[in-house]
């Protein structure tokens, strides 16, 4: 019996092609110009199309950033709760109002009694109503908190963020205690990088800025001579080319986002890591009783 005819003409010009021919050539089509099989190579090939000038530096970095993201979690990305910048719900106004206009952040985690128990998110704008309604209550303004356990894959984070148009979300442990937090610009950061904010100022070229509560934020990659011209110290340069690879050194591994490593009377305190390398530290000066000689 002979195969029925299709109602459709085959088109002008078009060459008859058995499935196995067509397989054959497409086998030769991807021995001749194969594709990337890896993430590692598809990020090799973006570098190509970099250097040959078809995508942009910018875009490329963002496209890597995009692939990386996709291993990253929010525990990766958090802030430790150690460098938790809280709001007491029981604090006197004046205190609360200290706190927001230091840090400089626009969104508070707010806890009750103990640091661990948190009740709600206070947006900063929603505190300077009760200056003007004094008798507003504290625990209305609050809203609901967002908690998300550290294994969670920062671009399903990223998701959840958009849907719930919720910017803040308190990362929690196996155990269900708080291991800190995470904004929705640090899931950004990790595509685009460290976004700059009008709260910070920059002093040179240095890599080296002031934040709005006086501190200064350090790039890992900053010279060592740069740091001791801003913070009029010796450290050796002789080893080491970096700030980074010096504190590396110092504290024997690369310290993670939210640990603090003490040298010469600072505390280089971790802001991000990327690439297996710190890429901001938070430097403040030890105190008296605390700093090294």
């Amino acid at each position: 019996m002979s195969e029925p005819h299709s109602g459709r003409p085959p088109a002008r010009g078009a060459a008859k092609q058995p499935p196995e021919a067509r397989g054959l050539l497409e086998r030769m089509l991807e021995f001749l110009h194969p594709g990337p099989d890896s993430k590692t190579e598809l990020i090799e090939t973006l570098a190509d199309a970099e250097q040959r000038e078809l995508i942009e530096p910018e875009s490329r970095q963002m496209l890597e950033g995009v692939l990386r993201m996709a291993e990253l979690s929010a525990g990766d990305a958090m802030v430790a709760a150690p460098r938790m910048d809280l709001l007491d719900i029981d604090a006197p106004y004046d205190e609360l109002l200290g706190i927001v206009i230091d840090s400089g952040h626009s969104r508070f985690p707010v806890y009750e009694g103990a640091r661990d128990n948190i009740i709600g998110i206070l947006l900063a704008k929603d505190l300077l109503k009760m200056q003007r309604a004094p008798e507003l209550n504290l625990r209305a303004l609050l809203r609901p908190t967002v908690f998300v356990p550290e294994s969670k894959g920062l671009n399903e984070l990223l998701r959840d963020f958009r849907s719930n148009r919720s910017h803040l979300a308190i990362v929690i442990d196996e155990f269900g205690n708080t291991a800190g937090l995470i904004t929705i610009e640090d899931v950004l950061e990790e595509i685009v990088g460290e976004i700059e904010d009008e709260f910070d100022e920059q002093s040179s070229d240095t890599g080296i800025y002031t934040l709005a509560d006086g501190s200064q934020r350090v790039a890992g990659d900053a010279s060592i001579a740069a740091v001791n011209g801003a913070f009029r110290l010796a450290l050796p340069d002789n080893d080491f080319d970096t700030i980074g690879g010096l504190v590396a050194h110092e504290h024997g591994r690369v310290p993670r986002r939210g640990e603090v490593v003490r040298i010469a009377g600072l505390n280089f305190a971790v802001m991000l890591t990327r690439g297996g390398a710190v890429r901001w530290f938070k430097v403040t000066r030890a105190p008296d009783d605390a700093a090294e000689a």
